[in-house]
Formats: structure tokens, sequence, C-alpha cells
């Protein structure tokens, strides 16, 4: 039987009690993005023992009389096909009674007696198929953070240790980011977007983000100055580093290198087990885009996590096959 839950404390327990709850199906996420056109409901599958065997969180935005229906990095289930396919079936049916254009997800089954190529062969059988926008990245990369700052150190590759301790002889200091430090922030964030080639959105997005996820900033400086940052997002036992941003000037002191080891170790000292990187290639290969962003996260002991990538049913193929025409049409695409 499917039970709403309306309460935040009841969500977010009964989220931290599955294997690798994601941030994005937190109640916290859905509050926030109700505040930037969608709106949000959280819905748990309950099993015989009157515990949740599935949670989702549904995020839905108005297309004129339709919709569009997203569970970012969901649905959260039980290592059961069975859960996993009530949860499809639902979704299907809340599309259709919503008039949704479509209905996405891309949570990750992490399970060794269930994984990505019985839920890829689940969601085919259904009539879902890969998605051609995939909003969140599809594979990311994990460093353990269990364990001392030298068995820490000890798994990163030699370049990256002296890398940090140049940072730090060079005169490079990491501070936690105050609220009041949230312009320059996305200063550095701009920046990184104009020199990197991707899109931002307008400051107040990201400060409504920053604090309704309750995120921790840190700060590198030289002299005063600032030469880049980063933002942490936390939930359960994992920590995600979801926002970089640097200056051009002063790369040369490695103030990343020095910027990053401190987030693991407050990561880990704050009861984190997971350093998620947010972010891996689609390949494994050097022609891929995101390669050289992958070789800095491998040199800090990270390890490629694939993922589920996000999968869409649409109840109408024609209405979906149209609406994507119109998107890349106003995009420009």
């Amino acid at each position: 039987m499917w039970q709403r839950i309306s309460h935040s404390t009841v969500w977010n327990d009964a989220l931290r009690h599955f294997e690798s709850p994601h941030v994005l199906q937190s109640w916290e996420w859905g509050d926030f993005k109700s505040r930037w056109g969608w709106s949000a409901q959280r819905w748990a599958l309950m099993g015989d023992d009157g515990l949740p065997c599935a949670l989702v969180q549904v995020l839905r935005r108005q297309i004129g009389p339709l919709c569009a229906l997203y569970a970012p990095k969901g649905p959260v289930t039980a290592a059961d096909p069975l859960c996993y396919n009530k949860v499809l079936a639902w979704l299907e049916h809340r599309a259709r009674a919503q008039r949704a254009v479509w209905v996405k997800l891309d949570g990750d089954p992490w399970s060794p007696a269930f994984g990505l190529s019985q839920a890829r062969d689940m969601l085919r059988r259904r009539a879902w198929f890969f998605s051609p926008s995939q909003v969140q990245f599809r594979n990311t990369a994990h460093t353990d953070l269990r364990g001392s700052d030298d068995e820490l150190l000890a798994r990163m590759k030699p370049k990256w240790r002296y890398n940090i301790r140049l940072a730090e002889r060079r005169g490079v200091v990491v501070r936690i980011a105050q609220p009041s430090d949230e312009a320059l922030l996305y200063r550095m964030y701009a920046e990184t977007g104009a020199r990197d080639g991707f899109i931002i959105r307008e400051q107040p997005y990201y400060a409504d983000a920053w604090r309704a996820m309750h995120a921790t900033g840190f700060i590198a400086e030289r002299d005063g100055e600032a030469l880049a940052g980063l933002v942490l997002f936390t939930f359960a036992d994992r920590a995600w580093y979801f926002y970089g941003m640097s200056r051009s000037h002063g790369r040369e002191h490695m103030p990343n290198h020095l910027l990053q080891w401190a987030a693991m170790r407050w990561a880990r000292d704050h009861g984190c087990r997971v350093y998620d990187w947010w972010g891996a290639p689609e390949r494994l290969d050097e022609s891929d885009p995101m390669w050289g962003v992958y070789r800095f996260k491998e040199g800090f002991g990270a390890q490629f996590v694939e993922g589920l990538g996000a999968w869409d049913y649409a109840p109408s193929r024609l209405l979906y096959r149209l609406s994507l025409r119109l998107y890349r049409s106003a995009s420009g695409r």
C-alpha cells in the first residue's frame, strides 16, 4: 500500500534506513525545488511488516494543461526486484492519471542482488527508455573516507600528496565559508563557468540551494585573497562535492588540492564514510570531455562508479516526441 509522507523528519528518517540514499531524495531538496517551478510529493510503499520497502520523492512541473514528473535520484528501494517493479507500475499510473508528458527517474539500485543490468532489463520490459535528456550525471566517483589522515593520504597518488604539501608551504589556507561569502562563491563560480564553458543560473538560485540544503562551503585563500572554493551537501553517511569554483589567478599554488583535502577530512570527521565526487565520464577514455576532471578526482583515491542514468516513461510517445522537438527548437538545438 502506498502512503503519502507529509512530515520532513518522518521522511528523512525513513530515507536514512535504506542503503545509499541520495541527497536529491531528501525532504530539503524537494522543498528547495518547490520554490523554483516544481511541486514535491513524497510517497512510501509499505511492506507487509509495516515498514517502507520503497520511497520516492516526485517533483511535478506544470506544462500548460499537462505536466512533467521527475524522481531525482529516485526511487530508493529495498534490494527486491518485485518492489522495484511495483514502484515502476505506480509511477506509470501517476503519469497517466496526472496527464504527464513523461515521468523520469535516475536513481541507482545499489545492490549485488538487484543491480544496474537487472534494473535496465525491467525498465525496457515496462516500455521505459533511456532518456535523451540526462538531467544529472549518470556516473560518479567515490572516495572511501574511512581511516586516519595517513591512511587517506596513502590512497592518493604521490603527486597529489605533494601538491597538498606544496599548497601548505606556499601559504594557502582553507576556511569554512560564512553566509556573507555567498556572493564571493558565486563570483568564482561564474568565473569558472565562463572559463570552462558551462552555463550557470542566477545567484539567488544557488544561495537558496546552499541554505536549504544546509550546505558547507570551503574557501582556499592565500594572503587573504580567495583562490578557490567548493560546496558540500551531506546526507546520511555521504558527502557530495556538489559545486566547485576557482579563479584562474593563483592556480600554480595548488589551492584546489588543499581545498579537497580539507573538505574530505571535514566530511569524515562529521560522520561521512563516502565522498561522492558528483560526476564522472560517460566512457573511461581520454576522448571523453570529462576525462581531465576525472583524472583530478582519481588522484584523491576516487573509484569510478557506474550509474543507471535517466529513464523516461511516456504515456503518449507522439506527445513526448513533439515536446522534445519543441524544446530543441526553443533552445536553438
